[in-house]
């Protein structure tokens, strides 16, 4: 919906709202706001709102600290479960801009929205649908999150033996309420463990929805005395949670990726988008699975994708071409989880496959068998590599690939892999449970 500031201004004065949060995130995918009340708006919607970018992650140093942030009004939109007595509350998602107005090179929302102006200016549009998994976990006496749970169940479970339905009923009325269309929810794999699908859309939409989402699976949670997590291995021996991104591109109405006289109905350009992405997706990783935790889950195992390869129809390589015809062809990415910045990992996807585009990539050939059963020697044989096993590892790969700081910018690029170093440092000095279960009592 297209909103002018008047439209706004009116619909605030019309339904009691007084508060508006303005939302932006910061280059590691953290939600952020700064609230203002009501009456504070038209300045807002006019000049924008300064804030002291020198406090969040990734942005500037403290010298350059002033910063803006510019509402897009087409995200105008109620939190539901924030209509009390004391008036409604609203947000708008804003762009980060420095204080003459130009684009802020460290804006992980403007990174993607220059990704989505070149594929424009190609005549594409990218369209995205994310598959979001989390955990519902109980929290202590001091509403502090635990790893416990009561909930037994497992894949397409239901009530009782689900102890998260009504939680994750709430959590789909809330999303319908905000103008989600959910597609489904369902109990996953692990015990605690839920997803919850929404339409695919337009990269930058369904990326500020990624956001929204994970904001209202948490909020409603807490309302039913749970906590709910998108980290991406929580325990150690049961499934970990994905983000698989459903990818498909756009001239005009018409699928890009659609060619009927093909046998997997893929056309050419599908064929060379997917090679740009399996090319470039070991530095990639570090985007998609940004967390020392993300690497537990891609350990192997649990069906979670480790080797670089695709198939149709088979789940264990990084990539799937799901059964689906005319404007519903697409590329299924398996590797990512909910811990990524949306904003960051759609345009690594969409700059990656329109790379293989343009330099007219062909794709590898096919891995119909389960990658899983197959020996070393024989995936060896086939050149089937393996992403990243660790974030270090992944840092390496990052650090040393050419295509990355074009896609991100170099303020990105280098802040992002700052950050993702210290969280190394941080994770390897730290003695764990494990250390001291394995050692205290044995040395």
């Amino acid at each position: 919906m297209r909103y002018t500031p008047d439209d706004i201004l009116a619909f605030v004065r019309e339904n009691d709202v007084r508060f508006v949060r303005l939302q932006f995130t910061d280059i590691l995918g953290t939600i952020k706001n700064v609230a203002i009340p009501a009456a504070g708006l038209p300045r807002v919607l006019a000049e924008g709102c300064a804030f002291d970018g020198s406090s969040i992650e990734g942005f500037v140093r403290i010298e350059e600290s002033d910063m803006l942030l510019r509402p897009d009004l087409d995200t105008f939109l109620i939190y539901p479960w924030r209509n009390q007595d004391g008036g409604q509350v609203a947000r708008l998602i804003c762009d980060v801009t420095t204080m003459d107005g130009e684009p802020f090179a460290g804006d992980p929302r403007t990174c993607l929205k220059q990704a989505v102006a070149e594929a424009a200016n190609m005549g594409l549009t990218l369209d995205v649908g994310p598959e979001l998994e989390f955990f519902l976990f109980h929290v202590d006496g001091n509403g502090r999150p635990t790893t416990h749970s009561h909930d037994t169940g497992g894949y397409f479970d239901l009530g009782p033996v689900d102890r998260g339905e009504d939680c994750r009923r709430d959590i789909c009325h809330t999303l319908e309420n905000m103008g989600f269309a959910v597609e489904g929810s369902h109990h996953e794999v692990a015990p605690a463990q839920h997803e919850i699908d929404f339409r695919h859309g337009e990269a930058l939409v369904t990326a500020d929805n990624v956001m929204t989402f994970k904001l209202v699976v948490k909020s409603v949670a807490q309302q039913h005395g749970l906590h709910a997590t998108f980290m991406p291995k929580p325990v150690y021996d049961i499934s970990g949670s994905g983000m698989h991104i459903n990818l498909s591109l756009r001239r005009g109405e018409d699928n890009v990726f659609h060619d009927e006289s093909d046998a997997l109905g893929l056309s050419r350009e599908a064929y060379s988008f997917m090679a740009g992405l399996l090319e470039h997706i070991e530095p990639m990783t570090l985007l998609l699975n940004p967390l020392v935790n993300s690497y537990k889950r891609l350990a192997g195992g649990y069906e979670a994708p480790v080797h670089i390869a695709w198939s149709a129809g088979n789940r264990s390589p990084l990539i799937r071409v799901p059964r689906s015809s005319g404007k519903n062809t697409r590329l299924e990415l398996r590797s990512p989880d909910p811990a990524c910045n949306p904003y960051l990992a759609f345009a690594a996807c969409l700059r990656a496959g329109l790379d293989g585009m343009t330099r007219g990539l062909p794709a590898p050939a096919p891995v119909n068998e389960n990658i899983f059963a197959l020996s070393k020697s024989r995936r060896a044989k086939d050149g089937i590599a393996r992403l990243p096993v660790s974030l270090q590892e992944a840092m390496r790969l990052y650090s040393a690939s050419e295509f990355l700081p074009g896609v991100l910018g170099e303020h990105i690029f280098s802040k992002y892999l700052a950050a993702k170093k210290e969280e190394w440092r941080q994770y390897s000095s730290r003695v764990s449970a494990w250390e001291l279960e394995q050692y205290l009592g044995r040395y």
